[in-house]
């Protein structure tokens, strides 16, 4: 992506994983994780309209078919070409000619059936890129129409990449966040809460059905959950003790409740030495949230692999891989026993950093204990 100061974020790149990917790959394998998210970077391979270039990609496609390890591809991780005009009439159409591009490559890549993520967080970069202009497409006050295109381009690449392999499988990711009111009788809050699914309601065509939604691009619906998720109206973090704070299972459900669709918890994390007991926060409330009946498919932890921050570089220790400064791995060997203690029966899906419907009993991949 394109941040605002003009610098662009490949944190792939930046963390050599285009170049290493068998060693990151080698080292999920030893860890007995077998399902990953990992991205396109559309920048890249559209050099120019039409003309696809998946040099980029096949490093990362050869290593993962080595490992025997299932990727779910994220063809937009808030990355845009710097030629297209995210705001002209062609936007969707460009993005569906890419996914489909896409989605041939990797059928004469494997004959296994292809998972995607078509864009990674509608409503955050809807927030992001289209109302505060933090990255692009530098949008200020659009964030209504930039949320309508990207609901609008994933539709099309759906129904593009099924068109192309009708097995294809879809991951629909979204923050779901809660806010809480600083006062009796304010609206804002909920407001905000209720946002956390205006787009999965655009996908499936219960809001805006002038934009084609329908119910088979809600294949699996993707949670993304992280500490700073829940906050007060006036902007105040919420904790877990905090009054307030509602636990995830009880999100989870609330989303199960609404879709009943299988559902992924396809981001979660923290840093340094709080990924421990973010971990065992995340692995009680994924099994409260089964008990009560939640169809969950995978749990990702993201990243898996430390990273460099997008603003400012500075090394985050984030996953159970770590990164030396020539960029050799190595694994957190207290961290991975936790991650296999605490995941016993659904080791979890993981992304390495990125620029981050069948029946409904089917399981996402096959993610062995």
């Amino acid at each position: 992506m394109r941040l605002d100061t003009g610098k662009r974020v490949d944190t792939i790149n930046a963390a050599s994983h285009d170049d290493l990917a068998d060693i990151d790959y080698g080292c999920l394998q030893a860890l007995s994780i077998s399902a990953v998210r990992d991205a396109f970077r559309w920048h890249l391979i559209e050099t120019a309209p039409g003309l696809y270039d998946w040099s980029s990609v096949r490093s990362q496609l050869a290593a993962a078919r080595r490992a025997g390890v299932q990727v779910c591809w994220d063809l937009a991780h808030f990355g845009l070409p710097d030629w297209l005009d995210p705001w002209g009439p062609d936007f969707v159409a460009r993005f569906a000619d890419y996914a489909e591009a896409a989605g041939r490559m990797i059928a004469r890549e494997s004959e296994a059936a292809p998972f995607w993520c078509p864009i990674n967080e509608i409503s955050y970069w809807a927030f992001a890129g289209g109302d505060c202009g933090h990255f692009a497409p530098l949008g200020v006050g659009r964030g209504a129409e930039w949320k309508s295109r990207l609901v609008a381009a994933s539709l099309a690449a759906v129904d593009r990449l099924r068109a192309v392999d009708p097995r294809a499988r879809f991951l629909q990711p979204e923050p779901v966040v809660h806010v809480v009111s600083d006062m009796p009788g304010e609206d804002e809050a909920t407001d905000q809460t209720h946002s956390t699914y205006e787009a999965w309601d655009m996908l499936c065509g219960r809001a805006c059905p002038e934009l084609g939604g329908h119910a088979q691009c809600l294949d699996i619906v993707g949670v993304n959950f992280y500490s700073n998720n829940q906050w007060t109206a006036s902007g105040r973090r919420l904790g877990m003790g905090d009054i307030g704070y509602r636990p995830l299972s009880q999100l989870l459900l609330d989303v199960w409740q609404r879709y009943r669709r299988p559902i992924m918890l396809s981001e979660t994390g923290a840093e340094g030495a709080n990924l421990r007991g973010w971990l065992r926060y995340i692995a009680g409330e994924v099994a409260d949230a089964e008990a009560a009946g939640v169809q969950i498919v995978g749990v990702c932890l993201y990243p898996v692999m430390d990273y460099a921050g997008w603003t400012d570089d500075r090394h985050c220790a984030c996953g159970v891989i770590g990164l030396s400064p020539d960029k050799t791995r190595y694994v957190r060997e207290d961290d991975a026993l936790l991650l296999r203690e605490v995941f016993a029966q659904k080791m979890p899906w993981v992304a390495p950093p990125t620029t981050q419907p069948g029946r409904p009993s089917e399981p996402a991949a096959a993610v062995p204990a």
